[in-house]
């Protein structure tokens, strides 16, 4: 979002991401990597599925009312690309995210720093990453292996998260677990026909055995393992 226009002004970029890492809506690795964090992509989801289902004049009358523009400004706004759904988006998530009152100027940046700022990988922090350009390797060093398919804002995977440490303890030993990002693996997913999330992907001697797709509870890929694993 162009902080100058709506917004009288510009705030300064750098303070403004100081406030989102106060406010904990962004995380800044030690390498000065950032990433919004799980708990801002919850509010940041809410408005993003909201706006989906009202469309662009739900997006417009927002426009008018946060800017105090008419309806044919905001329309203007938004076919010139000044402001775009994804910052309207954004500035409400950071809006309710702070619980508080924020600068117009600071808010504007804020927002359109968020809009820059993506969620981290959706693999859990337990789990190694591999990617298009990795995988094959990670399973030529391991035959065997649980190779997991995840995305972000998706319910199934979040709920399987909440299982994982049950998960991992069904895994058999010797047997390497990875997670993909299915949203930055297309060669991985058309590959071993993956076409939804979450997902697991189940390799004995290097060979695919069993994909699952959507939602499994511990007991049911424990049964999984166990027969992949233990049959002849």
């Amino acid at each position: 979002m162009s902080a100058d226009a709506p917004a009288n002004g510009r705030a300064d970029p750098e303070a403004a991401l100081d406030r989102l890492l106060e406010l904990g809506a962004v995380t800044e690795d030690a390498d000065g990597t950032l990433a919004t964090t799980a708990a801002f992509e919850n509010d940041r989801r809410i408005y993003r599925d909201t706006y989906d289902y009202m469309g662009r004049e739900g997006v417009a009358d927002t426009v008018a009312d946060l800017f105090g523009v008419d309806r044919d400004e905001a329309h203007s706004l938004l076919d010139s690309g000044e402001v775009t759904t994804e910052d309207v988006v954004a500035y409400l998530a950071v809006r309710s995210f702070a619980d508080e009152p924020l600068g117009t100027a600071e808010h504007a940046m804020m927002a359109e720093l968020l809009v820059r700022i993506g969620p981290g990988t959706p693999v859990p922090d337990v789990i190694e990453v591999v990617d298009d350009a990795t995988y094959e390797a990670f399973l030529a060093e391991h035959p065997d292996a649980v190779v997991t398919v995840w995305k972000h804002h998706c319910d199934p995977c979040e709920a399987m998260k909440g299982d994982l440490d049950a998960i991992l303890d069904a895994v058999p030993d010797g047997v390497a677990v990875a997670g993909v990002d299915g949203a930055e693996a297309d060669a991985f997913r058309r590959a071993f026909g993956v076409d939804a999330a979450p997902a697991v992907l189940c390799f004995r001697d290097g060979v695919l055995e069993a994909l699952e797709t959507g939602r499994k509870r511990p007991a049911e890929l424990a049964t999984l393992f166990e027969t992949v694993w233990t049959s002849a």
